[in-house]
């Protein structure tokens, strides 16, 4: 399990560096557009989502982790089932369970209570959508004609999206007397690989960002909006105008942390480039076409923290 070398520090109470976007506003689109390319990451308010949706979701997620650890390993199996602390199949390790499932699967062939497969549906229709606004106000903000292009990459029926709920218990290796206090990893850090990602968590805190200057901030709780990564793919689709943000979570001492997190991915045979629109005058793409089904594949193969679009720049150079 891994130890950071000193604890993290708390966010401060009232005030965060992470930008806020109001997506009921048309005119947001410049500073959605300003959050990508400076943080990668963003907090958006008045979303549409149902609260109470929300509620129910996080309920049964709570009833099913709180289940008999033999009653949950009968969902096990990768990639799609039940895991606990092995993060794909190359070494990686957390103080984390959850459970992935296909997003765009009919979860009325999950073996869930009713009531946890149909909050799961709605939940899911329901951020799509969200997301889909995003990405078009995104391609308003960008310049980008139409303005679907981004959102028809992850709208159809055939895409490659992902559903995560994680659950981090209280972590008992965070004592003061035994490790110092040393903060304990929950997920590692790591970037996402598909376009956009959407995280809800509960009230407990724990998600941090890396900022351009390799430091890390944490990011205060708020179970009421939703979180928007920039993902791999999609700083690619702007030729490296959006960054795609490292993250990471830490264990909480007494408290256990649950997040939902939609993946937007395009379909497996999408061919991924930099959008020509994107590219000024004087410009080079910065990558090779590669499809989704390819890239996939190569962060699959990976390590958590491996910069995994390195393989697949121009003329190469070492990315920290």
């Amino acid at each position: 399990m891994a130890v950071l070398s000193k604890p993290a520090a708390e966010p401060k109470p009232g005030f965060s560096p992470i930008p806020v976007i109001d997506i009921s506003d048309p005119e947001s689109k410049h500073a959605l557009v300003k959050a990508c390319e400076d943080f990668g990451f963003f907090k958006v308010i008045n979303h549409g989502v149902s609260s109470e949706l929300v509620t129910v979701l996080e309920n049964e997620a709570v009833k099913f982790f709180s289940l008999p650890k033999s009653e949950k390993t009968e969902l096990a199996g990768y990639p799609f089932g039940y895991g606990s602390r092995e993060i794909g199949r190359n070494g990686d390790v957390g103080w984390v369970e959850y459970l992935l499932m296909n997003a765009n699967l009919d979860f009325g062939s999950v073996p869930f209570p009713g009531i946890f497969r149909n909050a799961l549906l709605e939940y899911t229709t329901s951020v799509r959508r969200m997301t889909c606004h995003v990405l078009e106000m995104m391609a308003d903000g960008l310049g980008i004609k139409p303005r679907v292009t981004l959102s028809n990459l992850v709208s159809d029926s055939n895409t490659d999206s992902m559903f995560r709920i994680n659950h981090y218990p209280p972590c008992p290796l965070i004592n003061k007397t035994t490790n110092g206090g040393k903060n304990v990893i929950g997920f590692g850090e790591h970037t996402d690989p598909q376009i956009i990602s959407v995280l809800r968590s509960n009230n407990t805190s724990g998600l941090q960002i890396s900022l351009t200057d390799g430091s890390w901030i944490s990011v205060p709780s708020d179970p009421s909006s939703f979180f928007f990564n920039v993902c791999d793919s999609l700083q690619v689709l702007t030729n490296g105008k959006f960054k795609s943000v490292k993250h990471r979570v830490l264990a909480n001492s007494r408290k256990s942390r649950v997040s939902m997190i939609y993946f937007a991915g395009p379909s497996l045979t999408q061919r991924i480039a930099p959008l020509t629109c994107l590219i000024e005058n004087e410009e080079e793409s910065l990558y090779e076409e590669f499809t989704w089904s390819e890239y996939k594949n190569s962060a699959d193969n990976s390590r958590l923290s491996d910069n995994r679009l390195q393989r697949f720049k121009k003329n190469p150079v070492n990315d920290s």
